[in-house]
């Protein structure tokens, strides 16, 4: 058996063609506006920034505008605040993201939670969250949503089968647990202090790896055909699972790099547009 890759670098050039559309035929009915994401980066961190960076060129790619806010190191919770209060009162900013993780003196959820509903389009806040959990209208978290959209464009079948989520964070595990879930997947929700975490993991018709430790998921953890996501991204170009010694044994597997991240920003750039396209028209 060679696994299909699921190859997200892909599906995500694939959505730009047709998101760059979108927002020709938006302008095109709005006198030429578009929509615009504001992203906020507080600090210096590389990563942050090489991420806050690639964001804004997928903005332009499928011909969007963003606006980038970069705020010291030593901002407070409160002067967060207030920015994302101010972005969420503009109407000509119909997305609102916040890098993650900002500095620790910062109140990070309370910041989050500060986004409007209608320009969470990162998926971050609890009212999001919990709208999304219940069956109610609102933009996934933009991982696990680029997961859930991922393997529909593979026809990867979810419903019925016994999906395995190993990581809880709240914009990334929990979510992603929910959106199985909703696809009527049965779904156990595993992390770092689990015990028999090897049992639990050999069940799994679907394995996410999302608890943020290099390669912590062992290849031979994992039974013959299931279908592997690995979310996580490590220094060496390495995930949350042993990849190497599945590519003959599974049915699918994401690859890293190239899988799960191009979905992501991805999803973000598409949820945008959505909402660009529900304030303008």
């Amino acid at each position: 058996m060679t696994a299909q890759i699921l190859d997200g670098k892909h599906v995500a050039e694939l959505t730009e063609a047709e998101l760059a559309q979108r927002v020709e035929a938006l302008k095109e009915r709005s006198g030429g506006r578009t929509p615009v994401l504001a992203t906020i980066l507080v600090g210096d961190d590389p990563a942050s920034a090489t991420y806050v960076k690639m964001k804004g060129n997928a903005c332009r790619r499928v011909g969007m505008e963003s606006v980038a806010i970069e705020l010291p190191a030593s901002t407070k919770t409160n002067d967060l605040l207030r920015e994302i209060e101010q972005l969420n009162a503009k109407p000509d900013v119909h997305g609102i993201l916040l890098q993650h993780p900002v500095p620790s003196q910062i109140d990070e959820r309370a910041c989050f939670d500060m986004i409007a509903l209608e320009k969470d389009v990162d998926g971050v806040t609890c009212l999001g969250f919990g709208r999304m959990a219940m069956g109610e209208p609102a933009y996934g978290c933009a991982t696990p949503q680029g997961i859930m959209r991922l393997l529909a464009h593979y026809n990867i079948e979810i419903e019925g089968r016994h999906a395995v989520v190993v990581g809880r964070s709240p914009i990334l595990g929990k979510p992603m647990a929910m959106m199985m879930l909703a696809a009527n997947a049965t779904v156990t929700i595993c992390h770092s202090r689990t015990r028999d975490l090897e049992t639990l993991v050999r069940q799994a018709d679907v394995i996410v790896g999302a608890v943020g430790r290099p390669e912590f998921i062992c290849a031979d953890w994992i039974k013959d055909g299931a279908v592997v996501v690995d979310a996580g991204y490590h220094p060496g170009g390495v995930g949350d699972i042993e990849l190497g010694p599945l590519a003959d044994r599974v049915s699918a597997m994401t690859p890293v790099p190239g899988g799960v991240g191009p979905m992501t920003i991805n999803t973000l750039i598409q949820q945008t547009v959505q909402s660009g396209e529900r304030a303008l028209v």
